[in-house]
């Protein structure tokens, strides 16, 4: 038998509350744990290709797209694939590619730019990241598909 909903107190009946903590704290964990390691991967990828100052931010800008095709494939195969552990998602999904991807060093890159006195192609860079990330996206979760319907037939 479980525990009742409510408690009494006094003569009004108070609601049990859940601990939040407890029920979010392994969520918590493997969403740091996750980031961790994603943004370690990012970082890797930036030292390994730096960006001479006032130049294009190429290591940012395929994280981002690389990133955004990852979640596009992943997020086909946890939600219409697996039946995926509850923990996935976050360590995965918001943990690494939150970490590996980075709206952040997108915008200070842009500003950098600009504060380079190269406003045009801080726009472009602003704009190519936005277009090709969502596009990677689309393309990730569509050429997943794509290739899960073939190997049905």
């Amino acid at each position: 038998m479980s525990a009742p909903e409510t408690e009494t107190l006094g003569a009004r009946p108070v609601p049990r509350r859940r601990s939040e903590w407890r029920t979010q704290a392994p969520v918590v964990a493997v969403v740091a744990a996750g980031g961790a390691f994603g943004a370690l991967a990012r970082y890797a990828l930036i030292l390994t290709w730096p960006t001479p100052p006032g130049g294009f931010p190429w290591a940012t800008f395929w994280t981002n797209v690389v990133g955004c095709a990852v979640i596009g494939v992943f997020m086909v195969l946890i939600t219409e694939v697996w039946v995926a552990h509850r923990l996935l998602r976050p360590f995965f999904g918001t943990g690494v590619l939150g970490g590996f991807t980075t709206f952040s060093t997108y915008a200070v890159d842009t500003r950098e730019l600009v504060g380079a006195g190269r406003p045009g192609l801080g726009l472009a860079y602003l704009a190519a990241t936005l277009l090709a990330a969502l596009t990677a996206v689309w393309l990730g979760s569509a050429a997943t598909r794509r290739l899960l319907l073939r190997r049905l037939r």
